[in-house]
């Protein structure tokens, strides 16, 4: 099996980006099919979701400047399979020390070289610079959660535009691997809208998954745990599963 490894990415904060790296990961991971979960936020929030301290690991931080190999950094997850490589405020650190390192994009890429899990998920920043620019050297495929709210398409261009950028210069094997709704409010003609919207401008990239809002989704990362642990009969749920099993579908497909 070929490893394939996801940029869950969207500058925009907010749009359910760690939620859909974290529970896309659990829901993917088995003791057959171990799951790497690399956590490039800064913020560490997907480290934290899984019920990991920030402090006192080794972290992303570490493996992107080889002070640490991945193996002493990774950590074993509250779930069968799922592995993930932490990150803390340490990384934002990076983003400054990175610029002036040859081959500064291809850091996170040799990183990942001795891993051989079969899937590997990149929770990236907020933002797009040299992290982000990382994570769309190392990755063979983007998964980008929107919001269904008004402005949902802001920024989308500029994340494409930027996406075409590398694939043309540093990462030709970089494709779309689709576009999830997140956030979903079926009783809103809003979010009816804002799916139109994204059908027009992504036809079949755009999963037929859609992720709801849901209370249990949102509370779950403050217990530390993936939805799975947290509420596996809940909506959140239900819908992570789904969107597990179309990912496959579209990465064998």
């Amino acid at each position: 099996m070929k490893q394939t490894i996801i940029a869950v990415i969207n500058q925009k904060g907010g749009v359910g980006k760690t939620t859909t790296a974290v529970n896309l990961a659990a829901q993917l991971a088995s003791p057959h099919t171990p799951v790497l979960l690399v956590d490039l936020d800064p913020q560490g929030n997907a480290t934290s979701g899984l019920g990991l301290a920030k402090e006192a690991v080794v972290t992303s931080y570490e493996v992107l400047f080889a002070r640490s190999s991945l193996d002493q950094a990774v950590q074993p997850a509250n779930r069968d399979g799922l592995y993930i490589l932490p990150a803390n405020s340490n990384l934002a650190a990076a983003e400054i020390e990175l610029v002036n390192r040859p081959n500064r994009e291809f850091a996170l890429r040799q990183a990942l070289q001795v891993n051989t899990c079969p899937y590997v998920i990149i929770d990236c920043p907020p933002a797009l610079g040299l992290l982000t620019i990382n994570a769309l050297t190392a990755a063979n495929s983007i998964l980008i959660p929107v919001q269904s709210e008004y402005y949902a398409l802001e920024g989308l261009g500029q994340l494409l535009a930027t996406v075409q950028r590398v694939r043309q210069s540093i990462n030709p094997a970089l494709d779309l691997l689709g576009v999830v709704m997140t956030m979903f409010d079926k009783r809103t003609s809003l979010s009816e809208q804002v799916m139109h919207e994204l059908k027009q401008h992504f036809g079949d990239k755009l999963c037929k998954t859609v992720i709801p809002r849901n209370v249990r989704l949102a509370e779950a990362p403050s217990f530390g745990k993936t939805i799975f642990e947290h509420d596996r009969w809940s909506k959140g749920a239900r819908a992570y599963k789904q969107l597990a099993r179309e990912v496959e579908k579209r990465v064998n497909g």
